[in-house]
């Protein structure tokens, strides 16, 4: 016969062990940028997905950029375990390893013509993941990353009068992204000042700078570029791809559950999807309202920027390629699935990309 104590003992064992199955690990992800950004509400939305698909055993609980560390720190505090997880753009580590900008920010699309939708196919399918999963231990930093947010292309950027060919723009102090993209414009002979975002409005009030790019039509207008700047160009070489990733400390990862890691890999192939869906509907939205409201002008880039920025890209890459392994293979990687991938892909969108623009001339 079961005595009561017997049986209150087994109902304490119980809960212990449910309590045990039900345990919630909380990985703390500190952002670069501020908490009211796109990319951190599309951050939000993964980080949702996460904790449904796990039954809430698993939660990422999104910081605002400094509030564990500064900017610049964020993946060396990630590697240490300072925090748990960080987001950011890899190739803002281009400083740790050249090759993070072939995974952050490829510039000038590799070389080779890859967009951001080709990225995503040589990414999945065309081994760049398995590239991306050595990029970690290349730097020598205890790091499992997740790319998250493709966007692109990026906009050329914004300047106080029309800039009619490379001659106008080199009269410009311009402020662009660090690494590669940002050297390529220094060796065609432009002012480039690498500055963080939160710096770019307070520069152009000032007159340190006084032209910018920043990225898109809906992250350009919260920046509000439109209040000093007026003349805006979409096409822009520099940044036709860019990712933001997640990295989670890799011992943290390692603890975490086979479900657990089978959710953040699909939930972050789903982001991978709705992040470049958000970024077409939020930047039309976006670029309707600054043309209408705010008195800025659209424009189309002079077309000898893209022969004298292709080629200093293509010669950047080359060199940074002779100097590092790593960085060769996985530029060589890229090379090889665009030979067979852009051909098709490029010669497909044309037509679409005509009519397209036929209807947006239409309306003006």
């Amino acid at each position: 016969m079961f005595s009561f104590k017997t049986i209150a003992a087994g109902a304490t064992a119980l809960a212990l062990t449910a309590g045990a199955a039900f345990a919630e690990t909380v990985i703390r992800v500190q952002s670069v940028i501020p908490a009211q950004a796109d990319e951190v509400t599309m951050l939000q939305d993964f980080a949702n997905d996460v904790a449904a698909l796990t039954n809430g055993s698993l939660k990422i609980e999104v910081l605002p950029a400094g509030a564990v560390v500064g900017v610049r720190e964020t993946l060396d505090a990630v590697d240490s375990g300072l925090i748990e997880g960080g987001f950011a753009w890899t190739h803002y580590w281009s400083g740790k390893h050249p090759a993070a900008m072939l995974f952050g920010s490829p510039v000038a699309g590799a070389g080779v013509g890859i967009d951001n939708i080709a990225f995503l196919s040589w990414f999945q399918f065309g081994g760049g993941k398995e590239l991306y999963d050595r990029l970690w231990d290349e730097m020598g930093v205890n790091v499992k990353g997740f790319m998250l947010q493709p966007v692109g292309p990026e906009a050329l950027g914004w300047f106080k009068e029309p800039i009619a060919s490379m001659d106008d723009f080199r009269k410009y102090r311009f402020r662009t992204p660090p690494g590669i993209p940002g050297q390529t414009y220094k060796d065609i002979g432009v002012a480039s000042v690498a500055m963080g975002g939160g710096d770019i409005l307070p520069a152009l009030e000032k007159g340190t700078i006084d032209a910018a790019e920043w990225c898109c039509p809906k992250p350009d207008s919260v920046f509000g570029f439109q209040k000093v700047l007026k003349h805006y160009y979409l096409q822009g070489l520099h940044q036709v791809v860019v990712n933001a990733d997640l990295y989670i400390n890799g011992d943290v990862y390692d603890g975490l559950t086979d479900l657990e890691k089978k959710a953040l890999e699909v939930a972050a192939n789903a982001s991978l999807s709705k992040s470049m869906s958000y970024r077409i509907y939020e930047n039309g939205k976006a670029l309707k309202d600054l043309t209408e409201n705010h008195g800025v002008i659209l424009h189309d880039t002079p077309a000898d920027y893209f022969t004298e920025y292709m080629n200093a890209a293509r010669a950047a890459l080359e060199t940074n390629a002779a100097e590092n392994e790593f960085f060769a293979e996985v530029w060589q990687s890229q090379k090889d699935f665009a030979e067979i991938a852009v051909p098709f892909w490029a010669g497909a969108q044309t037509s679409n990309a005509n009519l397209g623009k036929a209807f947006a001339d239409s309306l003006k």
